[in-house]
Parts: C-alpha cells; structure tokens; sequence
C-alpha cells in the first residue's frame, strides 16, 4: 500500500468529495436501519455548499489519499451563537462528514484527520465544537475527548412541525 497523504481539501476537489458524501450518507442510513434514499442526488446542493463556503473560510476540511485516491474526509463548518460561559467567543465547530473508505479503516486516518479539523477550529479562534456522530463514529470522539450532551435536540422543519 501507497503511504498516506493528509492535505487541506480544495476547490478542485469538489466532485470527488461530493461522491464520497453521497456514499457516507448511504452508508449511514443503511446502519440505522432505514431504507437508503439512493434515489435522492444531492450533488448539486453539496457542490454549492462546498464552493461557497470553502471560498469565504466558514468550512475546511481535510482528506486522506493514497495512490491518487481520496479514501477519508473531514469536515468542519465555523459557526457564531451569542457568547455563553462555556464558549466566550461564540464561534463554534460543526464537525461533518468524518469519513474513511472500509478498505482503510482502523488506520488511524480518521484520528488524523479529526485532530486536523479539531486544530483548524481553534486556529478559527473557536471556543468549542459540536457533532452529531453516528455509531461508528462514537468511539473515536469519546477517545479524542468529546463528551455527549444531553441538552442537543433537534426540530426538522419539513412542515410536521407544530406552530
């Protein structure tokens, strides 16, 4: 096997990140045991996302490569929420997209690239950050340092909602 290549994800990367999204949330889907929406494409929402937001700073993110191919993802979207005590700046990570190919897993690539988002969000002056993990993920944050809270709740505004 080729060595490793960790590097900052750049514009010109766009498409084969998007694919490898679209395989992750697939994936993701088929382990919490629902249909997968493979019908659904979001690669245009996803290229847009990506060209606007990797432009103007407020996401980054890091790949993994070996022989020319990308085979891990991170992500890190820089958000702002008024100050609170346990963030003082308000500027907050949103962890997405932690990826490794199943050829390369248990590797330590998606350690890396976590520790690479991890130190672009305090270089971003963030005061925390915050994920959403699925259940393979779990580990790998518990063993970075992140600590479930119990306060996350989440309302999907897709017209259920109550008013």
């Amino acid at each position: 096997m080729d060595e490793v290549r960790f590097r900052r994800m750049t514009i010109e990367d766009i498409p084969a990140v998007c694919g490898i999204r679209m395989r992750q949330l697939i994936e993701e889907q088929r382990e919490n045991r629902r249909p997968p929406d493979e019908e659904r494409d979001l690669r245009a929402a996803l290229e847009d996302y990506y060209e606007r937001h990797l432009s103007d700073g407020t996401f980054v993110s890091y790949l993994a490569e070996t022989g020319g191919e990308i085979i891990g993802t991170s992500g890190m979207s820089f958000v702002e929420k008024p100050p609170w005590f346990g963030c003082p700046s308000g500027k907050i990570g949103l962890l997405s997209g932690m990826y490794t190919d199943p050829r390369f897993r248990r590797q330590g690539i998606a350690r890396t690239l976590l520790s690479k988002v991890v130190g672009a969000a305090k270089e971003a002056g963030c005061g925390a950050v915050h994920i959403t993990a699925s259940d393979m993920g779990t580990k790998l944050y518990d063993a970075f340092g992140f600590e479930e809270n119990g306060n996350f709740r989440q309302l999907k505004l897709n017209g259920s909602e109550r008013l």
